[in-house]
């Protein structure tokens, strides 16, 4: 897919390509601005997107067109927003008006994991941006998106000391129970009313029945509406840990933390949202703000940089990270001329 948008957008006159080689498994990062972007720092505008899908190769092939419908893996997460802007770009180059507009876009290749390797590369480009458009998939009614919860996410190992659990159990340190005390305690940390939910997803521990078990671990799901909230859930949760720890005689280990902080809605992002829901009115898209999105993106990392930035402006479409995957074509040209009156008339 790298190399499929290295030829794409290389083709585009007018834009200058970078790759910044993924480590840790990662693809290849990719970023195309223009020289005018290159030239002057002020009216810089982002565009954002990722190539990688949640689909392990070989999970499911092939493209198919229903009616105003594609399908294939990838195609609505996020395959389509890349479609967007390409589309906008190379139409602005043939129009002889790109090489004058500030613009840049990046596509990730590890978004679906949290952007663990490609963060760096983010966070460099968007610095320079007055602003950030993220095109990953639209939403019903084309709502746009400015706010997203913030996600984080713990592994939690427990050691404790095996011993048979006829004659030596006294001497065993059981480690699934200082684990099931901690799961019990972590869920206790979710608070609606804040928008803090704690889920343990996994649990695994144990060799046998008759065996006190010396280790048991835990994966823990971190979502919050505030930045701060997520810096107190994970610091409680390891205080949690700690005092189990004291109490039982097993060992924790608890790694992991914030991965993403929330894509918040700020006075300049709304003033960002409003300037795209005059282009979408304009092309026949819908223009409503979306609610609260429990997912992250990218999005929620450059808006913590202090850039007013806005999601969810790929294609129409359903069936995120399913085989039945798949985005309405009828409304790419509408989310290619909302961009296009975006850059123009900004």
């Amino acid at each position: 897919m790298g190399a499929l948008l290295r030829d794409a957008f290389g083709a585009v006159d007018g834009l200058r390509g970078d790759v910044r080689p993924g480590g840790d498994g990662s693809g290849d990062h990719l970023w195309w601005r223009t020289a005018a972007w290159d030239r002057t720092a002020a009216g810089r505008v982002l565009l954002v997107g990722h190539h990688d899908t949640v689909f392990p190769p070989g999970t499911f092939e092939g493209w198919r067109v229903d009616g105003d419908l594609a399908r294939g893996p990838g195609v609505l997460d996020m395959k389509g927003g890349i479609a967007v802007v390409y589309t906008a770009l190379a139409a602005l180059a043939d129009a002889g008006a790109l090489a004058s507009l500030p613009v840049a876009f990046v596509s990730v290749a590890d978004e679906e994991v949290g952007s663990p390797d490609s963060r760096p590369l983010l966070e460099e480009i968007a610095r320079g941006a007055a602003c950030a458009l993220v095109f990953e998939a639209g939403r019903a009614g084309d709502a746009i998106i400015t706010r997203r919860k913030g996600t984080g996410g713990l592994t939690v190992e427990v050691h404790g000391r095996a011993a048979h659990a006829g004659n030596h159990h006294a001497d065993g340190i059981n480690a699934i129970w200082a684990l099931a005390r901690f799961v019990d305690a972590a869920q206790r940390q979710t608070d609606y009313d804040r928008g803090v939910t704690v889920n343990v997803g996994v649990i695994a521990g144990g060799t046998s029945r008759n065996t006190v078990p010396a280790r048991a671990e835990c994966g823990v799901d971190l979502r919050f509406v505030r930045a701060e909230d997520g810096r107190d859930v994970v610091d409680r949760l390891r205080a949690i840990a700690g005092e189990i720890a004291a109490d039982t005689g097993a060992r924790f280990d608890v790694r992991g933390g914030v991965r993403r902080p929330p894509l918040e809605r700020t006075p300049e992002s709304v003033a960002l949202y409003e300037r795209y829901a005059r282009a979408a009115r304009a092309s026949g898209l819908g223009d409503a703000e979306c609610d609260l999105i429990g997912g992250g993106s990218d999005a929620n990392t450059i808006s913590a940089l202090g850039v007013p930035c806005i999601d969810g402006l790929g294609p129409r479409g359903a069936g995120f990270h399913t085989h039945d995957e798949y985005i309405e074509l009828s409304s790419l040209p509408l989310r290619t001329e909302a961009l296009l009156r975006f850059l123009l008339d900004g």
